[in-house]
């Protein structure tokens, strides 16, 4: 059972910003009342100009986390665009190697690329949820579906079914201290979605935010992340095509709402690398919104352009309201007829 949480700002420095306080100050409560004890890593707190500035620090917290004996659960504060920039803090001397340890490392959105790099040293993690987007939302409590994965999380150590949320939520427009208890829309949900092929397959789940990766697989779309393919080439942060083989590919959007012809460019980024000749599915995340929802949908089988590998969507991972929690390394055996995923 998990008893401390870790908290790690290792992309944006948002949560140490004054404005954001009363949002942490929700978070600890409802943390504390589910009986654990809330430790921000020394440099999580420091606020967005430090955190950008310095990415060594950002590396010593996270190596600091797994060295603790006592944080139980890492737990990322929320995401942005640059923790790949932590790379040789990480691993230039093997630091990250040294203190890795099979303690549960939660996040999502741009904490896909430690996800990476954990996969990269054999660990395995969870993707989905972050302290500030999840545990600080500002309804009158966290979300019920939510909720429901971060418990079993923290009970369990693990998470071993997933099934499809009932309602979504529009998101949120403002957050300010005059949404405190202020509830989200919601819309009924129409459950997992099969795109195209067998309603059953497995293999172990890899991925994340397809923003993040198109970011650093072709940093040429935009000029502040010229220097990311560099860096994930000398670091070997994305896995090789063999290492794909038999994987489940997770793909989710950000709140950025990427049009649908960039969608299509970061897709052929994947296929050029050789992702989809090698997976034996693709599990999609909801779009904020469901935001090109169908435009997403049809460039996806478009461009995969295999009709027998399975694509399974409309999963409630990643930046759309809710968000279950989906564990990175453990056999997933998915049942699109039966709406559930079973690991383990």
């Amino acid at each position: 059972m998990i008893r401390t949480v870790g908290i790690v700002s290792l992309s944006s420095g948002i949560l140490g910003e004054d404005f954001i306080r009363f949002e942490r100050e929700i978070g600890m409560k409802r943390l504390k009342e589910m009986g654990l004890e809330v430790r921000f890593l020394p440099h999580a707190l420091k606020g967005s100009d430090y955190i950008r500035d310095h990415p060594e620090a950002r590396a010593a917290d996270l190596i600091q986390a797994f060295r603790d004996p006592e944080i139980d659960l890492i737990l990322c504060a929320i995401g942005g665009d640059d923790t790949l920039r932590l790379s040789p803090w990480l691993f230039d001397h093997d630091e990250l190697k040294k203190v890795i340890n099979s303690k549960p490392f939660l996040g999502f959105s741009d904490t896909t690329i430690n996800h990476l790099m954990l996969h990269k040293l054999g660990l395995s993690t969870f993707y989905g949820q972050s302290f500030l987007s999840d545990i600080c939302e500002l309804s009158p409590e966290m979300l019920p579906y939510t909720k429901t994965y971060f418990s079993a999380l923290i009970e369990t150590g693990t998470i071993r079914e997933i099934r499809p949320s009932e309602v979504w939520y529009s998101s949120r427009e403002h957050f300010t201290p005059d949404q405190v208890g202020v509830p989200l829309i919601e819309h009924p949900d129409r459950g997992f979605v099969l795109l195209q092929g067998p309603n059953t397959f497995s293999g172990p789940i890899l991925g994340g935010c397809i923003d993040s990766m198109y970011d650093f697989l072709d940093g040429e779309h935009d000029e502040q992340y010229r220097a990311f393919p560099g860096l994930a080439q000398k670091y070997g942060i994305f896995p090789g095509p063999e290492d794909w083989r038999g994987l489940i590919l997770l793909l989710e959007s950000s709140e950025v709402l990427m049009p649908p012809e960039s969608f299509r460019k970061a897709l052929l980024c994947l296929k050029k690398v050789g992702v989809f000749s090698r997976i034996s599915g693709i599990l999609v995340g909801k779009p904020m919104d469901e935001t090109y929802q169908e435009e997403y949908h049809r460039i996806l089988v478009d461009t995969v352009d295999d009709p027998g590998l399975p694509i399974l969507a409309n999963l409630n991972i990643g930046h759309a309201l809710p968000r279950c929690i989906i564990p990175f390394g453990p056999v997933a055996r998915v049942d699109a007829k039966a709406q559930r995923i079973l690991f383990g």
